[in-house]
């Protein structure tokens, strides 16, 4: 019998990477897809606890991070009829995943109907998943965005549409006690497209989605004649040149949002020194009036055969800088101090070498760091196609940041104000 293959090493997974002597690689855990394609890839992640939960393109999995530097997978959830790229948000018992479209069209997928939007999940026993519930969404979900309201007992999703012409966001609620009784409320129309939708709460209580080329803020204010279950629109804004905008983020205090562009849609070589620098650039904008306020262009040029875009990223929670982790698929990981939003800096990254296409030289292999999010001292690259990575980022404008209970992507419980020292950190 032949000898059970060993799972390489951070160092052994790292090995291909430059990085910065403040990035250091502590854990890793492997999945490699099956096949070449598309449909078997890492994707998202969702953070509750000692738990991450990693989206892939036919389910998920569930990863034990208790030790960063040993993440240890607990169980996958995998199904051919789980398709679309698996967008996951938890909330104490319940895990939601996205489906862009429906792969099963009148039958059962996880024991639940197939749809094209959302399917529920209990997680009460983490080893075993099960399906609950499923919602079927006008125009299906491609991305969605959780948001836990526990004065009232439940989790609310806000739904972008994979596409079918809608504009705006789908509203669902799922109650914790029996979300079986999972429930679409309503459509909220925006007057561009929506991509990723990000949420602050606390005292900001905003929602702000990209597409097409600009940005909706939304307001779930009483103030502003707003809800969680029904937003209203603060301003709909263009954002300096994007032509299919993707992701947004808040700063923790409200005042700017992070706005990132993909064209090429993710697969495709878009950081080359020939490229507009549109292509792999990270705006800010002023969150309550759209007016722009700045840019962090991509510093590190990529090659003809990495597919590169500024894709999916958050805030760092601490009140000394503004400073944004984001994962750029083949570009990989980049730190960004934007605490003075007209002259950000990278102060960190970690970019791997291009991969190689395995059955066509040359070409480009689509892979590399679907996200990178800060959580809880640590950030972990969901990577596309190896697994999940844990890095230590050392340096002063993180350390002492916020813990979270949980960390579902874009999605700020509380806000808070940046301290006395703020904008004062180190620089370059």
């Amino acid at each position: 019998m032949a000898a059970a293959a060993v799972p390489p090493t951070v160092a052994d997974a790292v090995e291909t990477f430059e990085y910065t002597k403040n990035m250091h690689p502590l854990g890793f855990s492997e999945r490699i897809p099956e096949g070449t394609g598309l449909g078997d890839v890492n994707s998202d992640v969702a953070f509750q606890g000692n738990y991450a939960f990693h989206g892939t393109f036919n389910g998920f999995r569930i990863i034990d991070i208790s030790s960063p530097a040993n993440p240890v997978e607990v169980t996958e959830v995998r199904d051919t009829c789980l398709g679309g790229q698996g967008d996951v948000n938890v909330f104490e018992n319940v895990l939601v995943r996205s489906w862009d479209g429906n792969f099963d069209p009148g039958g059962l997928c996880q024991g639940v109907p197939g749809v094209t939007g959302l399917t529920v999940f209990d997680i009460s026993d983490l080893s075993n998943p099960v399906a609950v519930a499923s919602v079927d969404l006008p125009c299906g979900s491609h991305t969605a965005s959780g948001l836990p309201d526990p004065a009232n007992n439940r989790f609310l999703i806000y739904g972008s549409p994979s596409g079918g012409g809608c504009q705006g966001i789908d509203i669902v609620e799922i109650p914790l006690d029996n979300p079986q009784d999972a429930t679409y409320l309503r459509f909220v129309p925006a007057t561009r497209p929506c991509h990723d939708t990000a949420i602050i709460l606390g005292d900001e209580m905003m929602a702000a989605c990209a597409g097409g080329n600009g940005t909706t803020v939304f307001s779930m204010d009483p103030a502003d004649g707003g809800s969680l279950e029904e937003p209203v629109i603060l301003h709909s804004s263009p954002s300096g040149g994007v032509g299919i905008g993707h992701s947004t983020a808040f700063t923790w205090d409200g005042e700017i949002v992070v706005v990132g562009h993909e064209p090429g849609g993710g697969t495709q070589p878009r950081c080359r020194e020939r490229d507009d620098e549109v292509n792999y650039t990270m705006h800010f904008l002023n969150a309550r009036t759209g007016e722009k306020v700045g840019e962090w262009v991509l510093e590190r040029i990529q090659a003809d055969n990495e597919n590169c875009t500024i894709h999916n990223y958050n805030i760092v929670p601490t009140d000394k800088a503004y400073v944004v982790v984001s994962g750029n698929y083949q570009s990989g990981i980049s730190a960004v101090d934007f605490s003075d939003p007209a002259n950000p800096y990278e102060f960190a990254y970690a970019d791997p070498a291009p991969l190689e296409h395995p059955t066509n030289p040359g070409a480009t292999f689509t892979g590399g760091s679907w996200s990178a999010f800060w959580y809880n001292g640590f950030i972990y690259d969901a990577d596309i196609r190896r697994g999940l990575f844990t890095w230590k980022l050392s340096d002063p404008r993180v350390a002492g940041a916020k813990k979270l209970d949980r960390l579902n992507k874009q999605t700020q419980e509380f806000s808070f104000e940046m301290g006395a020292a703020f904008g004062t950190g180190p620089r370059g």
